[in-house]
């Protein structure tokens, strides 16, 4: 097949999770439920820890802004899955593809990079308390969140002129819910050897420093607990981190787990149900996690609920 230049292709096809027509309406329920629940459960975190007093410490800040990221990071996918069934199409033009790929990359790698914040904000609260209120100011945790947003923004940009750069032929099938820069460099006629060692490289670099940080974050953080002689003591340390070590469990877990999914199995349409995991599920968990375990959030959302009411 003789290959066309990128700017030819007014559009791709998205096969979606399933072709079978009597799944279609449970599918657009389910998604439209869980991407409800997901926007819901976030923005009352938000909510919460914009409207309580108590809240306004640096580990609520870096929590609103992932529940931001979250939104973000569900809405890039969901909303249009949700209108090609309803309206029976699976295309999507080829500029929708290309910001899509870029929003993906832009808020899933701040996902990543806030939750290394979080483990730092809980390193520094365990590990020196004293220092907390001078080393966590204002400033500086505004200054995190402003430098993971613009790295976010470098990666994204980057596989955004990646995938801008290919050239396909007249297949243009994409075996997804949505456009997964993988999918693309797949579906191309280019050379994207060089494209493929450099994502990598990349997703080397913006998923690997994080999660080296949350790790030797954690890792001082055990062992300055371990020096707690009091078992209350050590309970109390440890219950400050155990949502955020929850999400990260969550998050990482999710993302390796569909990273050997499709390596061992070579179906596309497996790889993409195994993405609904870190996709869709785990932004929907995140708020329920953080409600469930956090006395602080509780308290904070049933007082916006009376005021409410």
């Amino acid at each position: 097949m003789e290959p066309q230049n990128l700017t030819a292709i007014s559009e791709f096809f998205l096969t979606g999770l399933s072709d079978d027509p009597e799944l279609q309406p449970i599918l657009f329920g389910l998604f439209l439920s869980m991407y409800l629940v997901t926007v819901l459960g976030n923005l009352l975190i938000i909510l919460a820890v914009s409207s309580d007093p108590h809240l306004r410490t640096p580990m609520y800040f870096f929590l609103a802004n992932l529940s931001l990221a979250d939104i973000g990071f569900s809405t890039t996918t969901i909303p249009k899955m949700l209108v090609n069934i309803q309206t029976h199409s699976k295309s999507i033009s080829y500029a929708g593809c290309i910001t899509q790929v870029s929003f993906f990359f832009l808020f899933g790698c701040l996902d990543n990079l806030l939750l290394a914040v979080m483990a730092y904000d809980r390193f520094v609260a365990i590990c020196h308390p004293l220092n907390y209120p001078v080393m966590m100011n204002p400033c500086f945790c505004g200054l995190l969140v402003l430098v993971s947003f613009f790295s976010s923004l470098l990666e994204s940009q980057i596989h955004c002129l990646m995938v801008s750069q290919l050239t396909f032929c007249t297949n243009v099938e994409i075996h997804h819910f949505f456009c997964d820069a993988p999918q693309l460099f797949h579906l191309a006629c280019s050379d994207t050897s060089i494209d493929t060692i450099l994502m990598y490289f990349i997703g080397a670099v913006f998923g690997g420093i994080p999660l080296s940080g949350i790790l030797c974050s954690y890792t001082r953080i055990v062992s300055s607990i371990l020096r707690v002689p009091s078992t209350d003591g050590k309970y109390k340390a440890f219950s400050t981190c155990g949502s955020h070590l929850s999400v990260v469990c969550l998050f990482y877990g999710t993302g390796l787990g569909v990273y050997l999914s499709s390596s061992i199995s070579p179906s596309p349409r497996k790889g993409a149900v195994a993405s609904v995991m870190y996709t869709v599920v785990t932004p929907m968990l995140n708020p329920f996690i953080y409600s469930l375990r956090n006395r602080d959030i509780k308290r904070a959302l049933w007082g916006m609920i009376r005021r409410t009411v």
